[in-house]
Formats: C-alpha cells, sequence, structure tokens
C-alpha cells in the first residue's frame, strides 16, 4: 500500500492544476516537507481543503511528481493501470496493424495521464522506462497491469534515475518472458533497425524521429550527398540511403558510433558509407578547410553535451551550430535542424534559424516542420511535453 497525504496548493498555482496541467512543481506546494518518502499518494487541496487533484511523488528533473487523477475517490492501483494502459492501446491500434513498421511508443508518460512512465513496443516485447523512484515503486501493479492487457515475447525495463543510496529489487534490464535476440531486428516503413534492449541506456534507435526519417527517404535525399551529425547508430544516413543519396557521412564523437552505424547498413544491405567518429564541430572546421560541401546537412544534437573541447547547450548555442552547418551546404540544399530541448518552443527555434542566416547574410525558405508523431502522445497542457521540433531549411543563397 502506498502511503497517501494531503498537500495544499499555493493559491496562486490553483487555476493551473484545476486546467489539467500534470506536472506537480517543488514551487507549487506549501508544505512538501510533510512528504516523507517517494511513491507517496499525494492529494493537492487548496487553502480552503477543496480536493484539486491526486498524484504521486517522484522527483525527476521536470518537477517533483505527477498528477493521476482529479478525482478524489480514484484508487491509484491495479486496475487504474490496466484501465489507462488500455487506453493507450487502443489510441495505437493502427501502429499495431502496420508490419512496415514493427517499434513505436505504446504509452508515453503524461500524455497517457501517468507521468514518468513510457513504454515502448518492439515487435511484440515491451520496454517500460521509469523516470523516478517514485513511479517505480508502483512497479508491480504496472506490470501486472501490462502483462494483462497485452500479449507479449519479453518485458524489459530501464531505470532513468539515481539509484545511489536506494535499495532496488532488481539490477536487470530483463523482467519476463524470453530474452529477446541480440541484435533484435524491428522494422520502420520498411526499412530495418537493429535493437538492443539490454545493452545501457539507450537501445539504437529514437523512435519519435521516424516521421522526419521517412521524410527524408521519400522526399529529399534522391541524388544528393548527405551529411548525418551527432549520428548516434546512423539513422538518418540510413534512410538517406535507403532514398538514392549518392553518398552519406556519419559524424559522432562516440567510439562505438563506427560499428553500431555499420550494423545498420548491413542489415539494409547498404553499400560502404562514410563513417567519421569525431567532435562534430571538430570535423565542421576540417569540412571548410577542405572546401567539402554538402546537399543536405541534417542537425540533430542532443540538449546538452560537453566534449574535452566543447560544451554544447541547445538553447544557448544552437545559432552557431546553425551557422557551422549553413557554411558547408551548397546553395539550394537543405538543412534538417532538429532539437529535443523542451524549455523553448517552435517560435524561439524559428528564431535561432533567423538569427544564424541573418549573421551570415544567408537567405533561406522554411519548406515544412515537424513536432511529435502520434505515438508521442501530448497533453495540450503540458506544452514542454511537446519537445521535438524538426525544420527542414532550404538554404537559397
Amino acid at each position: 500500500m502506498h502511503k497517501e497525504i494531503n498537500l495544499t496548493i499555493k493559491p496562486e498555482y490553483i487555476k493551473t492544476y484545476q486546467n489539467g496541467y500534470p506536472l506537480i512543481s517543488q514551487e507549487s506546494i506549501v508544505d512538501w516537507n510533510r512528504v516523507t518518502g517517494e511513491g507517496t499518494i499525494v492529494d493537492l487541496l487548496d487553502h480552503r481543503k477543496k480536493f484539486i487533484a491526486k498524484g504521486y511523488y517522484g522527483r525527476q528533473n521536470k518537477g517533483y511528481g505527477w498528477v493521476l487523477s482529479s478525482k478524489k475517490d480514484e484508487e491509484i492501483n491495479i486496475n487504474y493501470f490496466i484501465k489507462k494502459i488500455k487506453a493507450a492501446i487502443k489510441y495505437r491500434e493502427s501502429f499495431y496493424k502496420n508490419e512496415n513498421t514493427t517499434a513505436f511508443r505504446v504509452f508515453n508518460g503524461e500524455g497517457d495521464s501517468i507521468g514518468g512512465l513510457t513504454i515502448d513496443y518492439f515487435d511484440g516485447f515491451y520496454l517500460i522506462t521509469w523516470y523516478s523512484i517514485g513511479i517505480y515503486t508502483f512497479k508491480n501493479d504496472i506490470l501486472d497491469a501490462l502483462k494483462s492487457t497485452v500479449e507479449y515475447k519479453g518485458i524489459y525495463q530501464k531505470k532513468r534515475f539515481d539509484v545511489k543510496g536506494q535499495y532496488l529489487d532488481d539490477t536487470d534490464d530483463f523482467i519476463c518472458g524470453k530474452k529477446a535476440p541480440e541484435p533484435l531486428i524491428v522494422k520502420e516503413n520498411g526499412a530495418n533497425f537493429a535493437i538492443y534492449l539490454d545493452d545501457g541506456a539507450m537501445v539504437g534507435v529514437f523512435l519519435d524521429q521516424r516521421d522526419v526519417r521517412k521524410t527524408i527517404r521519400d522526399k529529399y535525399a534522391k541524388g544528393k550527398t548527405v551529411l548525418n551529425t551527432f549520428s548516434y547508430t546512423g539513422a538518418f544516413s540510413v534512410f538517406a540511403a535507403l532514398g538514392g543519396s549518392t553518398k552519406t557521412t556519419s559524424v559522432d564523437l562516440a567510439n562505438r558510433s563506427r560499428a553500431k552505424t555499420q550494423e545498420q547498413f548491413s542489415i539494409n544491405n547498404i553499400e560502404a558509407q562514410d563513417i567519421i567518429v569525431e567532435d562534430v564541430f571538430n570535423y565542421f572546421k576540417y569540412a571548410v578547410r577542405k572546401k567539402l560541401s554538402f546537399d543536405m546537412v541534417v542537425l540533430d544534437p542532443p540538449s546538452f553535451a560537453r566534449s574535452k573541447k566543447h560544451t554544447f547547450s541547445a538553447s544557448k548555442d544552437y545559432v552557431n551550430l546553425l551557422k557551422e552547418a549553413i557554411q558547408i551546404t551548397n546553395k539550394g540544399g537543405i538543412i534538417v535542424a532538429s532539437t529535443n530541448a523542451s524549455n523553448f518552443d517552435m517560435k524561439k527555434f524559428k528564431d535561432f534559424i533567423a538569427k544564424a542566416f541573418k549573421e551570415l547574410n544567408g537567405e533561406y525558405r522554411i519548406e515544412e516542420t515537424f513536432a511529435l508523431p502520434k505515438d508521442f502522445r501530448v497533453n495540450d497542457i503540458f506544452r514542454e511535453g511537446n519537445y521535438l521540433k524538426v525544420v527542414f531549411i532550404r538554404k537559397i543563397g
């Protein structure tokens, strides 16, 4: 049983929670000191002790917890989780029926009414990701709810929280069922990806970029030279090559990116492409020095990254990153600018683009934009949850 206590909302935040805002922030609550443990059920009350919302305490980088219900009598138990998982699966029925795509998100945190929890599907295997110790305390109920709702080959988990000083009942990513082959080959719009469900924090591909990859393949890649920066396992390069690009160059600082990218090319029967293990910013300087240029440049940096010589923050440094890319993009070429930073919106991101071109006296046209795909369901009240921003930019001059 989870302990349940009352907490008082500061007056200026009452309307926010009444309107359905899901994140419980530190500054919105008067008496956080009453909470003694992660996973505590919290009833949020106004100063007159009127019930506003029910949630749980679970600290992560976004806040101190998440709202789970607007109903005072709602019990947060296995039946609650079954109801939420069933609704999430119904919303994604079309994905389960698509034989060309066998990897997608089944449950997307606050977008499916439970912040701090995601569930992904990989060809019959499910991957649960816990983003706080608080949500992890509901593990047994959530796992039982999932097992009773879906047919599965196996279930895995990732813990995206600091376990220092905390006792956890397991240390393994594999939970139950049968273990997935290594690699597990999944499909995305007909292409293959090699996935590893039990090999560190990442599995090998970011599912939220599915629509962007398809667009590169189907509309922009044919006959083009493509530079894919911060390339990870080369997913954009794979789709560019499948779309008929004349050459792809993948650049990433991580040593393992070379073998991982080669593997993705191999399982798609793509002939050898250029894969460079290098700091992206050093590569830009090299490209300028050698007078290299490309028809398409893909920019998909992490929100924050640090190497020996460079620290990158999307909110502070994206303009300079764009300027580097503009200089090695051919006239008429495309820059695919992407960010998953949640601390600024699409308008601000477009301002970055405008500033970069202005400082270089360049001209551009925005061809199209993307946010999160349908399976990454978002809560419209929680704008920062719709974190993905992708802009296809045509360099005119």
